[in-house]
């Protein structure tokens, strides 16, 4: 039904306040309060149809309202989406930029004693609030999850958790094989914790520089990851580090805890959930430098051998600056949940 005297030609972004229940009391003191940035689409107020929904995670220390900056050379993804529905390259859905970063760079969209529980708040407070407050098509099949970096790897990771919340699903350039895209990082971490005195004085070195290297980032990745994947209330920073911190070897029965949680060997456990996605969408730049390429092709390999329908791409660029895939993955999401 169409409302009358309304005319629309390009979407809008509404920003929601999300107070939420499972976040309170997390223990790094984040806000539990977040801002959610929504798409809607161009006719959302014209007609009074119902829409379905993507959700759009970001990578490691980025939040939703990031995915609205305006690059210099590129777009904000509002702009990319009025312009990809405009030309009818893709149909029209509802957009929902989730924000569960952390004073640990991320959660990786998992709970964790360490950080708080970003699963529940993603999965069982984000989506009800959405369907509650916008009109959307309230099934699993109708709905599709996306991302970059550690976004691709959240919403890999929840297609395999949740196919009854999610049910399509595209990675660009997410975490996976973590032999190969986290341990180049564990030494320099290793250096950075000594040269501060420990990881508590290190975190507080970080805090303080005003210019963050890379370095600094390196180890701060590891913490982030170590939150995510090997939380333990009883240590220091409430993790388990997988490397022994004197002398970096791996220590594996944390190193095991790390990786019971890579989609390549999650693969093996959730191939059923895989096989009832409209859509898996994988990609990776061949140049990523984290040759994350590699860790794509065990995850795309494994699960085409287990009767997983994958959608497998590599394109000739790096981890950075690759939002224009999203012209790629959002065309196909949208048809898939249409």
């Amino acid at each position: 039904m169409k409302r009358q005297g309304i005319s629309e030609k390009k979407g809008s972004v509404v920003f929601e306040q999300v107070t939420s229940r499972v976040l309170r009391g997390n223990a790094l003191r984040d806000p539990y309060v977040r801002t959610l940035p929504v798409y809607l689409p161009p006719g959302y107020v014209t007609w009074s149809r119902r829409y379905p929904v993507v959700y759009v995670l970001t990578g490691f220390t980025g939040s939703g309202r990031m995915l609205l900056n305006v690059p210099a050379f590129g777009e904000p993804l509002d702009a990319r989406l009025d312009r990809l529905i405009g030309s009818g390259a893709m149909k029209p859905c509802i957009v929902v930029m989730p924000d569960c970063n952390t004073a640990y760079g991320g959660s990786q969209y998992l709970n964790s004693s360490a950080t708080g529980r970003y699963a529940d708040h993603l999965v069982r407070e984000l989506v009800p609030f959405v369907d509650r407050r916008f009109r959307t098509l309230p099934a699993a099949r109708h709905r599709a999850i996306c991302g970059k970096s550690s976004g691709g790897y959240g919403a890999i990771v929840h297609a395999m958790l949740h196919p009854d919340v999610f049910g399509a699903v595209a990675c660009h350039s997410g975490d996976m094989a973590f032999e190969y895209c986290y341990t180049s990082g564990f030494p320099e971490t290793v250096i950075e914790l000594e040269s501060a005195g420990g990881p508590r004085a290190w975190l507080r070195k970080f805090r303080a520089a005003r210019k963050k290297g890379k370095r600094m980032f390196s180890a701060l990745n590891t913490l982030g990851m170590a939150a995510a994947y090997s939380p333990n209330p009883r240590a220091e920073l409430g993790v388990d580090w997988p490397m022994d911190l004197e002398t970096g070897a791996l220590v594996p029965r944390v190193w095991k805890r790390w990786l019971a949680w890579d989609p390549v060997q999650m693969v093996a456990r959730h191939a059923a959930a895989l096989r009832k996605q409209r859509l898996v969408f994988v990609d990776c730049g061949t140049r990523d430098e984290w040759s994350l390429y590699v860790g794509a092709r065990m995850f795309v390999a494994e699960a085409r051998r287990r009767g997983v329908r994958v959608v497998h791409e590599e394109f000739d660029d790096s981890h950075m600056d690759i939002s224009y895939r999203y012209d790629v993955s959002l065309p196909r999401l949208s048809r898939a949940i249409a």
